[in-house]
């Protein structure tokens, strides 16, 4: 929850740069914490969620499968992770992006706007998108965060300390939000969309396309640098306090 109010900002830009109308017509620099309530309020049991179930899977699926499959267990245990935290995340991400493109409109209003236009399916647009980005994000990150503290507490002979782990997640997190910031961008296009229209339908193809036609590579990749720097600072943090409050519990 801290890593999400404290970058925040950061989200808020990547969120307009993406958006269909503009830098500039969503808001610009203007109310940056707009949609931060939707945030604080998804954020801890999204994160729990996801944990649960991610060391939940990882630990059944460790006690049953050779160590040479280890990065696939790890794998899997984030795409579990992705889709049941999923439930959480999207409603969340819903209100607070379309908060961050109409900084006038409160949450709360926004919120009630979406129920009462679209009911409790319009929370849930773009669930499909977000997990086919969520998904690909986590079999890049995770693997490679383990991978990473692997390879550095077999250099220095022992495990890696909590700032060493927060290393690796910032390295991590940074990669693999480049490489799916397209994904990013048609999730967002498709939570943003006017209700009807052929891309509030969730086919992240369409979008993706769509995105492309009248953008080029630039549009695919906007708000690569806010993603990245959100993430990696976000990885360090978090990752990095998650396994050393994971090592004080256990």
């Amino acid at each position: 929850m801290c890593v999400d109010l404290i970058l925040f900002p950061l989200d808020t830009i990547k969120t307009r740069l993406q958006s269909p109308q503009g830098f500039k017509k969503a808001g610009g620099f203007r109310g940056i914490y707009a949609g931060v309530p939707s945030a604080a309020v998804g954020s801890f049991p999204n994160a729990a969620a996801f944990f649960v179930t991610y060391e939940y899977v990882k630990c059944m699926l460790h006690t049953a499968s050779p160590p040479y499959l280890t990065p696939v267990t790890h794998m899997v245990a984030a795409s579990c992770g992705e889709v049941v935290a999923c439930l959480i995340r999207v409603p969340s991400e819903v209100v607070k992006q379309r908060a961050q493109v109409s900084p006038s409109s409160g949450t709360f209003k926004v919120l009630s706007n979406t129920l009462y236009q679209e009911g409790i399916q319009g929370l849930y647009r773009g669930y499909k998108s977000t997990v086919l980005r969520e998904i690909p994000f986590s079999l890049v990150q995770f693997p490679l965060w383990e991978s990473l503290k692997d390879l550095w507490s077999w250099k220095q002979g022992h495990v890696v300390d909590s700032w060493q782990s927060a290393a690796c997640g910032a390295f991590a997190g940074g990669f693999a939000a480049a490489v799916t910031t397209p994904l990013d961008v048609a999730k967002t296009r498709i939570m943003l969309a006017k209700a009807g229209s052929s891309t509030a339908s969730g086919n992240i193809l369409s979008a993706l396309h769509g995105v492309w036609r009248s953008q080029g590579l630039p549009g695919l990749f906007a708000g690569v640098v806010p993603r990245m720097t959100a993430i990696s600072l976000g990885g360090f943090i978090f990752l990095g306090t998650y396994d050393k409050t994971r090592s004080l519990l256990l």
